[in-house]
């Protein structure tokens, strides 16, 4: 069973209150800047939507010369997310998922804007990828729309970049991201109002060439047989849907949850907009404020969509990347246990997914993971205080440090970072891949300085700290497995306050054997955990022999 979520603002809760989490997502879009509040039940599992807020900040009106976000842009979004941060106050609400999206990813001071954003607030915002934004919308769709196991192409249109999705109610078959978005289009390509017809042949025909290889995808992973029915998300296609209603039957539906459209009507509409001025469009029965200014580039989007995919009617889905972020935090904290199991793993899958294509040694990886793990639980309270979202990110460098080798030995762990960095790593955030990058940069040569590049990609103190301690470890965690044979059984490590002392008891797999290189190598590798926990290294062989690693 998917249909485990409550599709509507309806509460389907009937347990005690005092089972309920209130948990908010923020989605910083391109247009709008978005907030739900939502009433989790993990008895269920269920949520059900208790608030809404939405600001048109319009992020992706950018500096045209230099691609920054604008100072007057920043102090609005800043002051948008303040009061929703106000609004999720009364609501009791436990905590707040932030997600930026396409036009804080492309800015060239959108990190800077999300330091600024946790220095005010407090807010810690990640930035997601495209790839990461189109699964967490699918799987936003996924908790508002039964699948019935046929597949379902999955169509946002947002501000910045329009997100094509594949999948059957399992795991996504293809999680695609095209840089055409409702302000995008508007902002580069229309200077007219009404739009001229050239300028509008050319926006028609610029949406059409940008989305076909997103849609040549798409069509690939469609089995013989199979059509897939198109489910849009967006606010351009729910105001599209809202207009439509009104003109066909006079209302709008309580609810636009799979309300239906033809792409034959849809034509007609786009027909019309085009001969509307902006103050004409804005005065559309339906049209919400400022959609007006962007409405005609998101719906020729979706009619080129619609074209290149041969299907007739689009479908509408609510619930979309917000949902897909509340989803997304349910999965990582165990509350759900159904067919979307599969998503709970996704980080370990897509990690594991690189080693293979870059034909990482798995055996001596595993080996180098489950050192450093032990490393860290067996330092964790004394030398740092770093926890299980930590450990994830070691574990990941540590599956991944070698994989530098795939592009030359000399330098290969600059190359691992950047091959980790670029490697679309799904369920992870942009600052999250950018902590397991520098982790593997950092494995060996020299530590963390802060005139690398790569370090000062970190923007706040404590990414840094976590890169210079956990890659310490990662160091001694591959010293470890010298040979890549499986050398060590164990370590044991003991800490010894009054002496800065750290021993450690390195068991051999075979009684006979030395391990010297191993021995070797972690005393010329110490020097960097030395320093950075302020500790003298001694690492000892016993003679005796224990169970190795499972």
């Amino acid at each position: 069973m998917l249909n485990l979520f409550s599709a509507s603002g309806e509460s389907v809760l009937t347990q005690p209150a005092k089972q309920h989490r209130i948990i908010a997502a923020i989605d910083l879009g391109t247009n709008s800047l978005h907030m739900v509040v939502v009433k989790i039940d993990p008895t269920l599992p269920a949520f059900s939507i208790i608030a809404r807020e939405k600001e048109t900040v319009r992020l992706g009106d950018r500096n045209i010369v230099t691609g920054e976000l604008k100072p007057e842009i920043i102090k609005k979004a800043i002051a948008a997310l303040g009061r929703f941060q106000e609004i999720a106050k009364t609501t009791n609400t436990e905590t707040i998922i932030a997600v930026a999206t396409s036009a804080v990813r492309e800015a060239p001071n959108g990190k800077d804007f999300l330091h600024k954003v946790e220095t005010e607030l407090g807010l810690d915002v990640d930035l997601i990828s495209g790839q990461e934004e189109a699964r967490r919308i699918y799987l936003g769709v996924l908790s508002g729309m039964e699948f019935h196991n046929q597949p379902q192409i999955i169509i946002d249109i947002g501000g910045g970049s329009t997100e094509l999705i594949l999948g059957d109610g399992h795991e996504p078959r293809t999680l695609t991201s095209t840089k055409v978005g409702a302000v995008r289009l508007t902002s580069e390509l229309i200077t007219t109002d009404p739009i001229s017809n050239a300028e509008f042949q050319h926006l028609q025909a610029y949406a059409h060439g940008m989305l076909e290889r997103s849609v040549d995808e798409v069509l690939a992973k469609l089995q013989v047989g199979e059509s897939g029915r198109l489910v849009g998300t967006s606010g351009t296609i729910e105001t599209l849907a809202m207009i439509h209603a009104r003109e066909k039957s006079g209302v709008i539906p309580s609810t636009l949850n799979g309300y239906q459209f033809s792409l034959k009507d849809l034509r007609e509409l786009v027909n019309r907009l085009r001969k509307l001025s902006n103050s004409e469009r804005a005065a559309i029965p339906g049209m919400p404020d400022k959609r007006s200014e962007v409405i005609l580039a998101g719906a020729v989007i979706l009619q080129e969509a619609m074209t290149l995919l041969g299907t007739e009617s689009v479908t509408v889905c609510e619930r979309s990347l917000r949902e897909g972020v509340i989803v997304d935090w349910m999965l990582g904290h165990g509350l759900i246990e159904d067919k979307l199991r599969y998503q709970s793993s996704v980080r370990e899958r897509n990690v594991l997914k690189l080693a293979n294509k870059y034909h990482i040694n798995l055996e001596s990886s595993d080996r180098v993971a489950a050192f450093a793990q032990s490393l860290f639980d067996q330092t964790q309270g004394t030398l740092h205080y770093w926890g299980e979202d930590e450990l994830q990110l070691l574990w990941a460098a540590a599956i991944l440090h070698n994989c530098g080798h795939y592009v030359s030995h000399s330098s290969h762990h600059k190359h691992s970072y950047y091959l980790i960095r670029n490697g679309e790593l799904l369920g992870y955030t942009e600052t999250e891949i950018e902590i397991i990058a520098s982790l593997a940069r950092y494995h060996r040569k020299s530590p963390p300085k802060k005139k690398h590049e790569t370090y000062q990609n970190l923007l706040t103190k404590e990414q840094r700290q976590i890169v210079s301690q956990l890659s310490a470890i990662l160091r001694l965690a591959v010293a470890l497995d010298r040979r890549q044979i499986g050398a060590i059984a164990q370590v044991q490590c003991e800490y010894y306050p009054q002496l800065s002392q750290c021993n450690l008891m390195i068991f051999p797999s075979k009684a006979d054997d030395d391990c010297a290189l191993e021995l070797w190598n972690l005393d010329y590798k110490k020097g960097v955990f030395e320093e950075e926990f302020g500790v003298r290294l001694v690492a000892n062989l016993e003679k005796s022999t224990v169970a190795s690693f499972s």
